[in-house]
């Protein structure tokens, strides 16, 4: 990615900002969107002659009448168009029908956003004002050409990228949320959005203009949230799944294909993996479920990962690396879940909800799920007043609110400096004496500096009180040293460790300890080999592994060096000073 700034790192994939009408999701306090009207040269950079000659040979010309388009929301993009002469217009158009001017573009000017790198549907139309004669890049090529040109190459990411988050902000190109702002399903479908890096906007049923939206659907209560695709189809109450097939993002997995690396998880491993795996040559697919990033990528400022001396949100982390794979060819599949591993099948198989995918080796970096206290209720408010991360979308619904927070560990202490710049009281419930044994010193002196969070030690969670608008009150087990039995909130924040996300390797054979972590080092020569021939281990999912990203990154790295060792005796012939060809 180059020098690519932190700030276009922080900013990528993060929610849209907030109005009135369009989009009722917070802005993270340290994404400086404003920046973005100060960088249009590097947004929109202009081509020199010689660069254009340059990126010709990664594509072909072709020619455009007037009034024809170039790309249409929601169908597949073509690639990257470098303009030669003529001009066209980039225009949003949404589910209602509405448009919007976003840019015009000439001579000297290239087309195309982060999502083309991977021929991603398009998020808005471009069509020619004027006879256009034009070189178009498909996304194959395109890619070849950032990483042969690298110089110009970091210049075109850094202007995709860009445009996105510009997108982003704007909400242009995505579904219009219709729904009650506090609603679980409404928040999951944000988050899902959100930490996919996709542009949307919502709608409060509150306001007297989506009363009209709702009315002119027909849509009843039990319809909400309503989400209006880009191309008009409407959907009631959708799953993510159900949402990314209408935005064309699903993708197809062909099940004839077979890969050298299959990676389930897109976290800090997974994404790490791909990088490495695809930068020398594997083909690579990765499969996650939900989002880029993990664990990791709900982390609202990593502070101690080398070279962020500033920090750097883990979304902002995992979309840049999220891109980077991408740039290097990695095919990456979400939202796919992953049902089960046929290990007796050569070359291996993976079950998912979307089909069949065949590869010779397979990377386990599925990491951990949030652990759920066994106490009544909580699944009643999931969503709906208990929360088990802190992304904007949660911090926007507990502004000026009273907060109660449960964890020690790092990602409770991210939470509560996070939180703590939106909600007016945090009180933090801890079952230790202290932090000291469970989060880094940096953090925990940033809390005590906090002027509106109680720590409370020794302190557990009994149980919740509600009222005829939900959760209403945390109890606890037994008061705290100064009397406190429970605390009045309509908030609450879990961060009570995770377990193995390891159920799906149950019919496999692969070796897992009492905890359902994966077992790895047999082979001394293959420490990251589980029991299966073919098959590893990274990251948060296995056994011993050190629970940081920076470890989880480099067992990414690691694991590709040893997967290298196993394609070797499949097939010795492709195999060229250790980098399959």
């Amino acid at each position: 990615m180059g020098t690519i700034t932190e700030a276009e790192a922080r900013d990528y994939a993060a929610p849209p900002s907030a109005s009135r009408h369009a989009d009722t999701q917070p802005q993270p306090a340290d994404a400086p969107f404003s920046t973005l009207s100060t960088r249009h040269h590097q947004m929109f950079p202009e081509l020199t002659d010689d660069e254009i000659v340059r990126l010709a040979r990664f594509g072909e010309q072709r020619h455009w009448a007037a009034g024809e388009l170039l790309f249409r929301t929601g169908e597949t993009g073509p690639g990257m168009f470098v303009l030669l002469s003529g001009s066209v217009k980039v225009f949003q158009r949404d589910g209602l029908g509405r448009e919007r001017r976003i840019v015009e573009h000439g001579r000297g000017h290239f087309l195309a956003e982060v999502g083309q790198l991977s021929g991603g549907p398009a998020l808005v139309d471009g069509v020619a004002l004027e006879p256009v004669d034009a070189i178009l890049i498909p996304p194959e090529r395109l890619r070849a050409a950032i990483v042969a040109e690298a110089e110009l190459g970091e210049r075109i990411v850094r202007a995709l990228i860009l445009r996105r988050v510009s997108l982003i902000e704007k909400g242009a190109g995505g579904p219009i949320l219709v729904g009650k702002h506090d609603d679980p399903a409404l928040v999951l479908l944000q988050g899902f959005l959100s930490r996919n890096g996709h542009p949307y906007s919502v709608l409060d049923e509150r306001d007297e203009s989506t009363l009209c939206v709702i009315e002119r659907f027909a849509a009843r209560c039990e319809d909400l949230p309503l989400v209006i695709c880009p191309d008009g189809t409407v959907l009631r109450q959708p799953s993510a799944p159900e949402l990314a097939t209408c935005l064309g993002i699903l993708p197809e997995l062909d099940g004839e294909r077979v890969y050298d690396v299959a990676v389930v998880g897109a976290g800090p491993a997974g994404l790490a993996t791909a990088v490495y795996a695809a930068s020398e040559g594997l083909s690579v697919i990765v499969l996650d479920s939900r989002a880029p990033g993990g664990q990791a990528g709900a982390s609202s400022r990593i502070e101690n990962y080398l070279g962020f001396p500033t920090g750097i949100s883990g979304q902002a982390l995992a979309g840049r690396a999220f891109v980077q794979a991408q740039k290097f060819g990695a095919h990456v599949a979400i939202p796919v879940a992953v049902r089960a591993l046929r290990c007796d099948e050569e070359p291996r198989r993976l079950e998912t909800c979307s089909g069949d995918v065949r590869a010779h080796t397979v990377v386990i970096a599925s990491g951990a799920v949030y652990r759920k206290p066994a106490i009544e209720g909580i699944d009643r408010y999931t969503g709906h007043g208990v929360y088990f991360w802190a992304s904007p979308v949660e911090a926007k619904l507990c502004k000026h609110e009273d907060v109660v927070l449960v964890g020690g560990g790092n990602s409770a202490g991210q939470a509560i400096v996070y939180l703590s710049t939106h909600a007016r009281q945090i009180d933090v419930l801890i079952r230790k004496a202290g932090f000291e044994s469970t989060m880094s010193r940096y953090l925990i002196d940033r809390i005590a500096s906090l002027p509106n969070v109680r720590v409370h030690p020794r302190s557990e969670i009994g149980g919740l009180g509600e009222d005829e608008s939900g959760l209403a009150s945390v109890r606890l087990k037994t008061p705290c040293p100064e009397g406190i039995d429970h605390f009045d909130s309509r908030h609450l924040f879990l961060f009570t460790g995770a377990d193995p996300n390891t159920d799906w390797l149950r019919a496999c054979g692969v070796a897992l300890d009492p905890h359902g972590f994966v077992v790895t080092g047999e082979n001394e020569s293959c420490s990251l080999a589980t029991s299966v021939d073919g098959v590893y281990a990274i990251g948060d999912a296995r056994a011993g592994s050190t629970k940081r990203v920076a470890a989880a990154v480099g067992e990414g790295a690691a694991v590709v060096a040893q997967i290298h060792q196993r394609l070797a005796t499949l097939r010795p012939a492709t195999v060229v000073a250790g980098v399959h060809a």
